[in-house]
C-alpha cells in the first residue's frame, strides 16, 4: 500500500471542489459555444499549454523504459473514448443516471487495483466505498433511476457506466507506468484526447463557431484550472497515492457541485444532503482508515 502523504488529501479535496464547481463554467460557456467544440477547445488549450510547460523541462519523459502503448492506451480511455459515450448516452438517460455511474468508478477501481496496482481489496474498504456510493445516489436523488421512456435507454445507461469503467482502466494504468514526467504524461493525454474529440466536434457540429470575448475567457478558465491543472494533480495523485485514493474525488465532485450551485446559483439544497453527506463521509473514512490513522498521527 502507498503511504498517502498529506499533500495528497491536500490535491484530492483541490481536485472535488474544482470539478464540481466546473459544471458552473461549463453552463456560462454554453451560452456562447456548442458543447463538442467546448470539449474539444478547453482540451486542446490545456494539451497545449501543458506541453510549453514540458518543453522547458526538455520533453523528456520516460526516466527509464518507455511504454508508448500504454500512454496512448490511457489518452484515449481518460478523454476520447469516455467523453464519446456519455455525450451519446445523455441522449437517452437522466444526468442524474450519469452522475451516479461516475461515482461507480470507486467500485471499479478497487478490483482493478486488488489485481494490477498491489491494493488489496479488504472488506473494510469495499464496505467504506459502498457507504460512499450510496451517500452520491442519495445526494442526486431518485430522480437518476427514472426511465425517459427511449428505446435506447438501455444501451444509454450502459454507455454511461462503459464510460466509467474506461475512467478506471485509465487509472489502473497510469498507476502501472514506469518512472515518468508528471507533466509530459499529462501533456500528451490532453493531447491524445484532442486528436480524437476535435474530429468528432467537427463531424457532430460541422466547424467551429465564432467565439465572444467572454466565451474565450470562460473557455480559457476552463483549459487552464480544472483541465490543464486538474489533470496534472491527477496524475500525481494517482503516481503518489494510488488509483483507489484517487477514485475518493468521485464522491467529492458532486458534493461539492451541490454545494457551490446553492451557494452561488442560489439552487435549493436537497432534503438528503445532511445524511448523504454524512455517508459520503464515513465511506471515505472507512475506506481510508489506516491512511487517516497514519495522517492525524494515531496508533
Amino acid at each position: 500500500m502507498p503511504e498517502i502523504h498529506p499533500r495528497y488529501w491536500v490535491m484530492v479535496g483541490a481536485l472535488g471542489l474544482t470539478w464540481g464547481g466546473t459544471f458552473l463554467v461549463v453552463e456560462l460557456a454554453l451560452q456562447g459555444i456548442t458543447p463538442f467544440w467546448l470539449a474539444a477547445g478547453r482540451i486542446g488549450f490545456a494539451g497545449l499549454l501543458l506541453t510549453a510547460v514540458w518543453a522547458t523541462r526538455g520533453f523528456r519523459l520516460f526516466s527509464g523504459p518507455s511504454n508508448w502503448p500504454v500512454v496512448i492506451l490511457v489518452g484515449f480511455l481518460s478523454s476520447t473514448l469516455p467523453f464519446m459515450l456519455i455525450s451519446w448516452g445523455l441522449q437517452y438517460v437522466t444526468s442524474g443516471f450519469a452522475g451516479v455511474s461516475m461515482s461507480a468508478i470507486p467500485l471499479m477501481v478497487l478490483p482493478l487495483a486488488h489485481f494490477f496496482a498491489a491494493e488489496p481489496l479488504t472488506i473494510r474498504r469495499f464496505i467504506g466505498v459502498v457507504i460512499g456510493f450510496f451517500g452520491v445516489a442519495m445526494l442526486i436523488g431518485g430522480q437518476a433511476l427514472e426511465s425517459t421512456g427511449t428505446s435506447m435507454e438501455s444501451a444509454g445507461r450502459l454507455a454511461c457506466l462503459a464510460a466509467a469503467a474506461c475512467y478506471a482502466f485509465s487509472s489502473i494504468s497510469v498507476r502501472r507506468l514506469p518512472e515518468v514526467d508528471p507533466v509530459g504524461l499529462a501533456a500528451i493525454l490532453l493531447l491524445i484526447g484532442s486528436l480524437g474529440i476535435f474530429p468528432v466536434a467537427w463531424v457532430v457540429e460541422g466547424a467551429p463557431p465564432a467565439l465572444s470575448t467572454e466565451t474565450w475567457i470562460w473557455l480559457a478558465i476552463l483549459g487552464l484550472i480544472p483541465t490543464a491543472g486538474a489533470n496534472l494533480l491527477r496524475v500525481l495523485v494517482i503516481r503518489g497515492a494510488g488509483p483507489t485514493f484517487m477514485s475518493l474525488t468521485n464522491y467529492l465532485v458532486p458534493l461539492f457541485a451541490v454545494l457551490l450551485g446553492a451557494l452561488i446559483l442560489k439552487e435549493p439544497l436537497p432534503s438528503t444532503l445532511l445524511v448523504a453527506l454524512a455517508l459520503i463521509l464515513a465511506g471515505v473514512a472507512l475506506s481510508q482508515y489506516g491512511a487517516l490513522k497514519r495522517l492525524f498521527g494515531l496508533s
